[in-house]
């Protein structure tokens, strides 16, 4: 997928990039054909860093309702002559997700668009499945006859179909087409169905990898031939370590953690740290210094998942390090430090934003870890990162940090994020918002009345205004 370019964060377009709830307010109060155009500008252009775990769909929907939005830039997208070419799903996977919430929401354009998506369209299962949550029988039904078209009826085609029917995200119009009154389209669905359930046994019968009856040497073998393909096995070598290997199989373990291949090197320091070994700490400190890049990351995160009281100690002695090992120490003090350690954590976040910026992934740990222990002077560096972070989620912690560490949350912050378009984040504003601001009530009350939103957060919004958060 594409880098997506995100604007600055104060403007309409970087607000709207960035899922904000400010994003939101001020869309509904720019002319409306400029707010439309940023709108369409990110539902065609999807912005999210990682789009398999940021929400924007029903953020965008939402949008598009309160602007009373026409589809037609969304319909030029979808049916441009590029959709043949560039069969990404990244290209049109979020404006084929904001027209399902749309249908939902009883927009029947969004509902027919999606229709005809799935009928000609290159990433039609994506439509498909929006539809299977939202389309009556019929409508499925109709899209049988195109959707089978796109199999030819030969053995390579039938075993196609076989694959898509098997790994069908929503099984629901599948299910209607095995059971169609045209036997031409249900005998060949029922076909597939059955094919997919013997290809899935047939798999479960084929298992690969180590078995507990391995050497050592044989683990280290198979994580190496992993890195070898480009796949990295020493998390499962590891535990496979944890089968076959006996206290007498320990100085080879420990060697190969020193220099073994990088295969061997990375399953040894895992298992070496999970089971909290005498030599854990000082073989991860040797391996980031001399180890290639897969060994250093690998020791890494072994470190990090170490719970021991040395580990925590010897994290203190290292979190001043200016190196990805003194880095790993400042996340784990995040997790697992005492009062004690505040000023390291809180000197890990201010260079982790001043070297690396908002978006630094060592951040996500580093605001957990500044609301955890309740750094209130923190509350600066969290306010930054919330309003420049390109990432949704990251944004969502940091709120919560702010909610633990920020008096002025409550009345700053919190307002714009009951609008998030993250529900998590949602859930903490409708927490937290003071209720004297006008729209923070007004808002609460719609979330509660509206069947798309989170059971999560309509369970705050209970909790702030009461069992008539429905009425008015």
């Amino acid at each position: 997928m594409f880098e997506p370019v995100i604007a600055p964060s104060g403007t309409l377009l970087g607000l709207l990039q960035r899922g904000r709830g400010d994003g939101t307010l001020h869309a509904l109060t720019a002319p409306r054909a400029e707010a439309l155009a940023a709108l369409n500008h990110c539902v065609l252009r999807d912005p999210r860093h990682d789009w398999q775990v940021e929400n924007r769909s029903l953020y965008y929907a939402r949008l598009y309702l309160d602007l009373n939005g026409e589809l037609d830039d969304i319909e030029a997208h979808l049916f441009d002559v590029e959709d043949a070419l560039d069969t990404e799903e990244s290209r049109t996977g979020l404006a084929l997700s904001v027209l399902g919430h749309l249908a939902s929401y009883g927009r029947r354009d969004a509902l027919e668009l999606l229709r005809r998506y799935a009928a000609t369209g290159s990433n039609w299962a994506w439509a498909l499945d929006e539809l299977a949550l939202r389309d009556d029988d019929a409508g499925l039904r109709a899209l049988a006859a195109p959707v089978l078209a796109r199999f030819p009826a030969d053995p390579e085609g039938e075993a196609e179909l076989a694959v898509v029917v098997r790994d069908a995200f929503e099984p629901r119009p599948w299910r209607l087409w095995a059971e169609d009154s045209r036997e031409s389209i249900a005998t060949r669905v029922r076909a597939a169905q059955e094919a997919g359930c013997f290809d899935r046994w047939q798999r479960q019968m084929r298992p690969t990898g180590p078995r507990p009856g391995w050497s050592v040497q044989a683990v280290f073998e198979w994580a190496q031939q992993g890195i070898e393909r480009g796949a990295a096995l020493h998390v499962p070598a590891a535990r496979c370590l944890t089968a076959v290997a006996g206290p007498e199989d320990r100085p080879e373990i420990v060697a190969a953690a020193k220099d073994g291949t990088d295969g061997a090197r990375c399953t040894a320091l895992r298992y070496l740290a999970d089971s909290n070994d005498r030599d854990a700490l000082e073989l991860i400190e040797a391996a980031v210094i001399t180890g290639s890049s897969a060994v250093v990351e690998a020791a890494l995160e072994a470190f990090e998942r170490m719970r021991s009281v040395a580990a925590v100690d010897r994290a203190r002695g290292w979190a001043r390090r200016p190196d990805p090992l003194g880095a790993a120490a400042g996340r784990m003090l995040a997790c697992l430090g005492g009062a004690e350690d505040k000023d390291l954590v809180l000197a890990a976040l201010r260079e982790a934003v001043r070297g690396e910026g908002p978006d630094a992934p060592t951040l996500w740990t580093l605001v957990d870890g500044t609301g955890r222990l309740g750094i209130a002077c923190a509350a600066p560096v969290l306010r930054h990162i919330y309003r420049e972070t390109a990432s949704s989620h990251l944004r969502g912690r940091t709120a919560r940090a702010l909610a633990a560490t920020d008096p002025s949350f409550a009345s700053g912050f919190a307002v714009e994020c009951l609008w998030d378009c993250e529900e998590s984040t949602r859930e903490i504003a409708a927490r937290h918002a003071e209720t004297g601001d006008t729209r923070v009530v007004e808002r609460l009350r719609r979330l509660a009345a509206d069947p798309a939103e989170e059971d999560e957060v309509q369970t705050a919004v209970r909790s702030r205004i009461g069992p008539d958060a429905t009425a008015g």
